[in-house]
């Protein structure tokens, strides 16, 4: 006999949360859009006009997530943020190539809907947008009864920029040259495998741990504004983007051929996160190997350039030397020790 009683309801879709989650990020993106020609939420594809400044331009794409910083949010029960780490994620990876972040979609997949909490992540992502001057143009919000477990997602985003030929930031790099640090916010999105690890093993309360509840939820630092008018004044010659790795093993996919970024580890300006997790018992190589260590982002300028460069920034993200560039085959060489 035919079950007439199967729906897709009943399966753990909702369709009509769906649609009415649709309708919100509808509405308010409709409050930061800058054209406003076309309605691309909720469509099958999003229609964006190309700028008509650029008069030779490059497209320069990437796609992130926000890795198991997610398991924080989803232990404290706080996701107003972790949609600003999402975009933070992506932007800061395209301005490295010098590029202006033109649009941004995002991916998130849920067990079950849950309007209260797609909506803080959703509010998120399109304050990240307007920090890095960028549209939220569409997504895809999928229900996956079965996947995950319950209250567990994963988010995904990915942004699209346009760069002038003549402004790429590729092989400009020169004997000599300053490297310098923008501080990071915190943590950013890179970590927190390790982190939640020494909470598990520690048997740290992090809801009654009023610190630490704190900054691991500060959200990623988006670099997009000030970077980008370094490189519409032409103060720039590289420039990258601290994640995964630290500070060696993304410096050096910037550094040419026979040239090395000296970097001098007693200049950087740790902060109180770093100097937690290192009293933990981590040791220096695996802390400059997993965290950013307090350096958010690298520039590298002609030394005549310095000055300038430090008047965009506000004072608590100010750039300060950490090294220079010399004639070398090793590519990226660290000398000192990271005053803890």
């Amino acid at each position: 006999m035919k079950d007439k009683n199967f729906t897709y309801e009943k399966s753990g879709v909702s369709i009509k949360k769906a649609d009415k989650f649709v309708k919100y990020i509808s509405t308010s993106t409709k409050k930061s859009k800058k054209s406003g020609h076309f309605k691309n939420i909720g469509g099958f594809g999003a229609i964006t006009r190309l700028p008509k400044i650029y008069k030779n331009p490059y497209l320069v794409t990437s796609t992130d997530g926000v890795g198991t910083k997610i398991e924080v949010a989803n232990h404290l029960n706080k996701f107003d943020t972790i949609g600003i780490d999402l975009v933070a994620m992506c932007v800061n990876d395209i301005i490295v190539q010098g590029a202006k972040p033109l649009l941004f979609l995002d991916y998130i997949s849920v067990d079950q809907i849950n309007i209260k909490k797609l909506k803080n992540i959703i509010r998120g992502i399109i304050k990240g947008c307007k920090l890095a001057d960028c549209e939220l143009v569409g997504g895809e919000t999928a229900e996956m009864p079965g996947t995950y477990s319950k209250g567990k997602f994963d988010i995904a985003g990915f942004c699209l920029g346009l760069v002038n030929k003549d402004k790429i930031l590729l092989n400009k790099i020169n004997e000599k040259d300053l490297v310098l640090a923008i501080p990071s916010s915190g943590l950013h999105s890179n970590g927190y495998s390790l982190v939640r690890h020494i909470i598990k093993k520690k048997k740290i309360n992090l809801k009654k741990n009023s610190f630490l509840k704190k900054e691991l939820m500060i959200p990623t630092k988006i670099y997009a504004m000030h970077v980008l008018e370094l490189i519409k004044k032409k103060y720039l010659n590289a420039c990258a983007n601290i994640t995964g790795g630290g500070l060696k093993d993304n410096i050096k996919r910037i550094i040419p051929d026979n040239y090395c970024a000296e970097i001098n580890l007693e200049k950087i300006k740790t902060l109180k996160i770093f100097r937690w997790l290192k009293s933990q018992g981590i040791s220096d190589q695996e802390m400059l190997k997993s965290f950013n260590c307090g350096v958010g982002f690298c520039l590298i300028v002609k030394h005549s350039n310095f000055k300038k460069i430090i008047r965009f920034f506000p004072k608590k993200y100010k750039p300060y030397v950490i090294g220079k560039i010399t004639k070398n085959s090793e590519k990226v060489k660290l000398s000192g020790k990271v005053t803890w």
